[in-house]
Parts: structure tokens; sequence; C-alpha cells
């Protein structure tokens, strides 16, 4: 049995223990955790209890499992230092490298006509060039890139205009904003609200909405910052399949808070501006610093078409006025 109170040397704390005891958090299970890491439930538990020995500390309860206070502390300091390690790990693997593959990673709605327009301007100066796009969870963005899953991430969110996201902790990654787009409230287009030019989100307070946790702009508890009160979710979508959240909105489930150009053209919905709060969806870019060279390219290209992108925007805003 474990005395807390005694703190025993002949243990040192492990990054290993600490990324056990992270997925038992997350698990909520020592045999879903075992399964995640690839260890046997016995390991799994030996690590946890070695690392509540280091610290004099019970980190777990049991029965069910869950964090202790202290736990709860812990989740934050290991998280942040497995992030870190996995940074150096991918920058000095990758260091100085010329690469002619990457990996992209892409949130489903972090402005993918961007990153399409990029890829067009990189490949017609190196065709050679191979590349990979998955889909990620805005969640695990700076996971994938710290760990070198992905070699950029376009990751995107709701902000205060010119705020940034806050995905990663400062000086661990370069984020670089790309672009920031008006968000909307979609309705279903014979809704009695569809045709105001524009809407306050405490109009529909008590309105049903469609919460998709697979989609930044529509996947947090409380997506319009402090002091506001979450939607009521009618119908939760468990996906990231843009139409299909669009498909339920049409057929008037709920409302949804998206970006202005996700809904463009979309039949059976009505994109109502957003007025206040004042906020706006943002996407940025998340790479390693120390990237790889070949990487570097398709940074600047994106660079370049967000540039483009956001004069284009500026002027149609203006010859609207």
């Amino acid at each position: 049995m474990i005395r807390y109170n005694e703190i025993s040397h002949a243990y040192r704390m492990e990054l290993r223990d600490l990324r056990s005891f992270l997925a038992v958090v997350r698990c909520g299970s020592f045999t879903a955790a075992a399964a995640e890491l690839g260890y046997t439930q016995s390991a799994v538990s030996q690590q946890v209890a070695a690392l509540e020995l280091e610290l004099g500390q019970q980190l777990l309860l049991r029965r069910p499992v869950r964090p202790t206070p202290v736990g709860d502390r812990l989740v934050e300091h290991a998280a942040r230092i497995l992030l870190r390690v996995d940074v150096a790990r991918s920058e000095l693997a990758h260091f100085d490298e010329v690469t002619s593959r990457i990996f992209v990673g892409v949130c489903p709605l972090a402005a993918p006509w961007l990153l399409a327009s990029a890829l067009r301007q990189l490949r017609s100066h190196s065709a050679s060039l191979q590349v990979t796009v998955r889909s990620i969870d805005p969640a695990s963005a700076a996971a994938e890139v710290a760990t070198g899953r992905v070699d950029l991430a376009l990751v995107d969110g709701i902000a205060g205009p010119d705020e940034p996201l806050s995905v990663a902790d400062a000086g661990l990654l370069s984020s670089v904003a790309l672009v920031e787009s008006a968000l909307v409230v979609a309705l279903p287009a014979d809704h009695p609200l569809c045709n105001r030019s524009s809407i306050d989100l405490d109009v529909l307070a008590d309105a049903p909405w469609i919460v998709a946790p697979g989609l930044a702009s529509t996947g947090r508890a409380h997506p319009l910052g402090a002091g506001t009160t979450a939607p009521l979710a009618s119908v939760v979508y468990e996906g990231s399949d843009l139409p299909t959240l669009l498909a339920l909105v049409a057929a008037g489930h709920g409302a949804a808070l998206l970006p202005a150009p996700s809904c463009a053209g979309a039949e059976g919905i009505a994109a109502i501006p957003l007025r206040r709060p004042r906020l706006v969806h943002r996407t940025e870019l998340l790479t390693l610093r120390g990237r790889a060279l070949g990487v570097g390219g398709l940074v600047d290209a994106l660079r370049s078409r967000a540039s483009l992108d956001q004069a284009r925007i500026a002027a149609e805003a203006s010859s609207s006025r």
C-alpha cells in the first residue's frame, strides 16, 4: 500500500508515467488507457502508482476513476511538459531537413479554399512535391504538430476581432493568423427570422441549437465566451461533415453558428450575419518553429493567399457601405 506522506527516492518521475496518467484521466479507465497506449492494464496501474509514490500524493480515485484535486493540477503541468518534449523531439528530428513530402492537418472549417489555392500555387513550382491532407480535430491540432504527425495545421475557432485563438502555449509553436471571416447564424430558409439583415444572439437565447463538437465554431460549451448563455442543444451532431450539419439546420432541427463562407450557396439555409456579440471566425496556421525546410514554401503560399483573401474581403466590405 502506498503511503502518500512518504516520498520514496527509489523512483524518479518518468515521461512514460506522465503519459499513462494523462491517458487514464482522458479515458476514465485504466483498461481503456492501456489499450490506447499499447500497454497491459497492470503496467499502466504500476506507472500511475509509481508517479503517486514519487510525488507523495494520491492523483487518482479508483472507483470510479477520476483525478483528485492534486491530480487535476498535475494534468495541466503534465500536458504542457509532454507537449514541449514532443516539440523538441520533432524539431530536432527534422532540423534543416529538406523534405519532398508534406503532411497537412486541416480542421473542418479552417478556410479549406485557402489551402487549396495555396497548394496550387506551390505545386506549380514544385510539381514533384507530395502532399497528404487529412482532417483533424481542433482540440488536437497543437498535439498533431508537436508530435510531427503533421508538418503544419490549419486550425479555426471563434474569437474577438484581431484576437488570437490561443491554441498553443506562447513560444512553443509558431502561430500565424491567416483569415478572419464574419459569423452567421444558420437558420432554416422558412424560419420567422430569416429576413433579418443581422441578428443578436440574445434573440435566439431560448431557441434550439445544433451543437457539433467536431466543428470548432459550434463545438464549444460557451461558443461566444464568458458572460454569454450557452445555446440549448436540441440536437448534438458528433461528426465533422459540414453538409450533414447544414442538412440538419435546413430540416429545422436547430440553428448553428458558422463562418459565412461555409453557408454560401447552401440550399434551404438562411445565413443571418451576427451583429452582437462582436466576434469573428478566425483561421490560424500552426507549425514547428524549427520546421523542415521544404515546409516553408507552403507556409509562404498560405500567407500570400491569405493576404489576397483579406484584401478582397476588405474591398467588398468597403463597397457595400
